[in-house]
């Protein structure tokens, strides 16, 4: 691959098994597929990106090709599918989102739109203007929308209140958060790409002052914490949110809000049992597709 070009990865299908195919593509790239769909054959291609060529390996290739034959075999996808992969330049690919990626409406409180977009927000509506990018996060994923709605509804109001981010891809929600009144904010993510991306969308919004961002590993964070959050968002996936739920618990504040999300509806359970057994209750819960996310609070006398 040149520099200033982009591996695009899509699979054509009928359009009626396009959710099933963009949900696969999701699961194991991490983002939000651009769909395109022929009126005339009703053939879609749906199609995620990737910066470096060593995301596409053997490995990965064998298992989204296993997984496309699941799909088949369980009935969940109809006719031929295809599998495509090509070098395009990275102006084609934002090209693409343009026609891909609509604004969000959060409720009368926050809009999330693209920086091309003329939407205007609602009076006291705060916005957070974000293009795509190949960072996990724009707020068109049914788990970064529940956080969203998450961090919307625990917003200060009387009192301040803190948030922090853990595997904040985008930043998208350490920046919804510093934008709507949380303070102090942190967000930190394993990948420096991430990172990067979540800078500089902070600093297209004006709070980069107002966010620590950081690189750390969660699975090598110390034990014990500095600081405790009133809301703590962590969208990642389940073994990994069961497997470190004492340093997320450690981070969240007594009478906080601690948000889970990214978590195949088939595996939430065994995450509430986990966190069941930590002290903390389900308040809030939504299946989407093949996600389910979950709000928890503490259990009295924990």
């Amino acid at each position: 691959m040149s520099p200033g070009s982009l591996l695009q990865i899509s699979v054509s299908a009928l359009v009626e098994a396009e959710q099933a195919v963009a949900d696969l593509l999701e699961r194991l790239f991490g983002q939000t597929p651009v769909i395109y769909t022929d009126e005339e054959t009703l053939v879609s291609q749906i199609s995620v990106y990737c910066r470096r060529a060593a995301a596409w390996s053997p490995a990965r290739r064998e298992r989204l090709q296993r997984e496309l034959g699941r799909l088949r075999r369980a009935g969940q996808v109809a006719g031929r599918l295809r599998l495509r992969v090509r070098t395009i330049k990275q102006e084609d690919w934002a090209e693409a989102w343009k026609r891909h990626f609509k604004p969000l409406e959060i409720g009368p409180a926050l809009l999330v739109r693209p920086s091309w977009s003329r939407r205007q927000p609602r009076p006291g509506q705060v916005v957070v203007v974000l293009d795509p990018g190949l960072s996990f996060g724009t707020g068109q994923h049914p788990t970064t929308a529940f956080c969203l709605e998450q961090v919307v509804a625990c917003r200060p109001v009387n009192s301040a209140r803190s948030f922090l981010d853990v595997g904040t891809g985008s930043g998208i929600l350490a920046i919804a958060a510093a934008k709507l009144g949380y303070a102090p904010v942190a967000g930190l993510d394993f990948d420096p790409v991430a990172v990067r991306a979540a800078r500089a969308n902070g600093r297209q919004n004006g709070v980069t002052r107002r966010i620590r961002w950081s690189r750390q590993d969660l699975t090598r964070m110390p034990l014990a914490a500095a600081e405790k959050y009133d809301v703590v968002c962590a969208n990642l996936l389940a073994n990994l949110l069961i497997a470190e739920r004492r340093r997320i618990l450690r981070r969240l504040r007594p009478g906080g809000r601690l948000v889970l999300a990214g978590i195949l509806a088939g595996e939430f359970d065994q995450v509430r049992q986990a966190y069941g057994a930590s002290g903390l209750r389900l308040v809030a819960s939504r299946v989407e597709r093949e996600w389910q996310s979950g709000a928890f609070e503490r259990t009295r006398g924990r």
